[in-house]
């Protein structure tokens, strides 16, 4: 439909583009307002950007001046359907992960009613994933971490060498998971086992982060000569070691009855700042003048 008011010299238009020709208007509204759609017409369809997608326009503007001669606003309605049909185009889109949290709690409550069996456990798994046209790796990784959050350290075991059978997961996050819960659930063996197959595969890529949880663990168990061994290879691969970690291997040279490695080690790699809490600041001292007055 078409409003007409000569008063203010206004037309507007809501009429879809194709279906309005310039003889059309012509002959329903004389010449001049014709032009001023048959303008408005070509503004429109000479764009690129048009898509067929449009089929409203919005209000038109129409005016006259002393001349008689009809003006538009078409600056203005070029802008409004550039803004209106635009279309965006991406190289790259990112995955839509906002199910994944459902996804993961489905997993969670799946696995936490099932008996402690591993056939069990990989065919409810198996079902889960059966449907799905990719690996649901963010669900299973937030599905991991609620278990170890909720320190369920056998289904995280379970759930962790699924996805590494599934060949998916191999990342030092999902290492580190495993190794604390084969710590938490006293099965060093099967820890030991997947360090060296970490150990054999990831050699130079190996995280600090994962040496300090093989010697935590190691430590937890006093095994003195294993925390040795890793150090070792730390010390080969040019990995420093943080702090936390030379206090245990330091303590591990003690227990050895080996004093001059321990404060080899020490000397090497002991901070020689710390920072303290001291009357509600934060205090950067030196270690060994702190150690000493609390000797």
């Amino acid at each position: 439909m078409m409003i007409v008011s000569t008063r203010n010299s206004y037309c507007f238009s809501s009429l879809g583009i194709s279906q309005v020709k310039k003889t059309e208007v012509e002959s329903l509204w004389g010449p001049r307002l014709s032009n001023c759609r048959f303008l408005f017409l070509q503004k429109a369809t000479t764009s690129t950007i048009l898509t067929a997608k449009a089929t409203k326009i919005p209000h038109v503007k129409c005016s006259l001046n002393h001349g008689g001669e009809l003006r538009t606003n078409s600056k203005a309605l070029e802008k409004k359907i550039i803004k209106v049909e635009k279309g965006e185009h991406h190289l790259w889109k990112k995955k839509d992960s906002a199910g994944s949290g459902q996804k993961a709690l489905s997993l969670v409550r799946i696995v936490s009613g099932l008996p402690n069996e591993k056939e069990a456990v990989y065919g409810a798994l198996d079902k889960w994933i059966a449907w799905e046209t990719e690996f649901p790796l963010v669900a299973a990784a937030k599905a991991l971490r609620i278990l170890r959050n909720r320190r369920q350290w056998k289904l995280v075991i379970k759930v962790a060498k699924w996805m590494l059978s599934k060949g998916q997961g191999a990342t030092m996050g999902t290492y580190d998971t495993l190794l604390l819960a084969f710590d938490m659930d006293q099965r060093v063996d099967e820890a030991e086992s997947l360090w060296n197959m970490i150990l054999h595969i990831h050699t130079r890529s190996i995280s600090k982060w994962l040496f300090s949880r093989m010697i935590s663990l190691y430590d937890h168990h006093s095994m003195q000569d294993k925390i040795i061994e890793v150090f070792a290879d730390m010390e080969e691969l040019g990995v420093k070691p943080d702090q936390d970690t030379v206090r245990r291997v330091a303590r591990a040279f003690q227990k050895l009855g080996q004093e001059e490695k321990q404060k080899l080690v020490l000397k090497r790699y002991k901070s020689k700042w710390k920072y303290i809490h001291f009357k509600g600041e934060r205090v950067r001292v030196r270690t060994d003048v702190w150690d000493e007055d609390n000797a």
